[in-house]
C-alpha cells in the first residue's frame, strides 16, 4: 500500500512540472486521491460488496469530481490531472503508467451487461483534456489522444489520434522518434495529414482563380482591341469577322 502511494507520488514529479513538494502532492491532488480511493472501493467490489463499493464510488466523486465505477481496473502509476469531470466505466482497464487529464470520458456503446462495453487503455496511454473514448477496444501502449477527440476504434501502439471522429496523424512506426511523454498528447512539430490536404486544396484553388483571372482580362483585352477596330460588341458576327 505504502510503496503504490510512493509510486503514484514520484510519478506526478515526472508528469507535472508544477508539483513542487511530496506534501503537496499527498494533499492537494485529486486525481490522487480518486485512485486511491477507487482502490478500496474496487475491493469492495470484488468482494460481493456491491452496494459499498458504489457508495465508496460515489463519496470519491463527491469529493474529487472524479468519477470511476468500482468496477473498473486501474494500474500502477495512473495520474489523473486536474480530472475534474473524468468518467470511468464499469468495464474500463487502464494500464500502468497512464495520464488521463480532466473531462475525460472512458464510455461504453453497449447496453448488455456481463459484455465488455468500456476501453481498455495499454500502458503508458496518455489521454488529453475532453477526450472521449467510447467502446469496448483497445487503445495501445504508449498512444496518444489529443484533447477532445472522440475515439470509437481501436487505435494501434504507439499511434497519436486526434480529431472527431478520431484520426491518426502519427504512425506507430514513427514512435520511438516522439517522447515518451506528451502532455495533452500534444506532440511538437506534429501535422495533421488531413490539414495538410485542405491546405493543398486551398493553394490549388487560390491557383486556378488567378488563371482564371489572367484569362479574363486577356479577353477583355482583345474584345477592347476588336471595338477599336470598329466592331459592335452587341453584335458577336462582328467580333468574329474582324481579326
Amino acid at each position: 500500500m505504502w510503496k503504490r502511494i510512493r509510486e503514484d507520488i514520484a510519478s506526478v514529479f515526472e508528469r507535472d512540472p508544477a508539483a513542487r513538494s511530496a506534501w503537496e502532492v499527498l494533499t492537494c491532488y485529486p486525481g490522487l486521491h480518486a485512485v486511491w480511493i477507487h482502490m478500496l472501493a474496487h475491493w469492495c467490489w470484488t468482494h460481493r460488496l456491491k452496494w459499498l463499493g458504489r457508495f465508496t464510488s460515489h463519496l470519491s466523486r463527491w469529493l474529487t469530481g472524479i468519477e470511476i465505477h468500482p468496477g473498473a481496473k486501474i494500474g500502477r502509476r495512473v495520474f489523473i490531472d486536474h480530472g475534474m469531470g473524468v468518467v470511468i466505466g464499469e468495464t474500463a482497464e487502464v494500464g500502468d503508467d497512464c495520464t488521463i487529464y480532466q473531462g475525460v470520458t472512458l464510455g461504453g456503446t453497449s447496453l448488455y451487461r456481463g459484455r465488455k462495453r468500456h476501453p481498455t487503455l495499454g500502458n503508458g496511454v496518455v489521454v488529453g483534456a475532453g477526450a472521449k473514448i467510447l467502446g469496448g477496444f483497445t487503445v495501445g501502449d504508449r498512444a496518444k489522444i489529443g484533447s477532445n477527440a472522440v475515439v470509437v476504434k481501436e487505435v494501434p501502439p504507439g499511434a497519436t489520434v486526434v480529431g472527431v471522429p478520431g484520426r491518426l496523424v502519427e504512425e506507430p512506426g514513427s514512435e520511438p522518434q516522439t517522447p515518451h511523454f506528451a502532455a495533452y498528447g500534444v506532440v511538437q512539430g506534429q501535422e495533421d495529414p488531413y490539414l495538410k490536404t485542405l491546405q493543398s486544396l486551398v493553394d490549388h484553388a487560390q491557383e486556378l482563380e488567378q488563371t482564371v483571372s489572367a484569362l479574363t482580362e486577356k479577353v477583355r483585352k482583345l474584345e477592347r482591341a476588336l471595338i477599336e477596330k470598329g466592331a459592335d460588341p452587341s453584335k458577336p458576327g462582328e467580333l468574329r469577322a474582324i481579326k
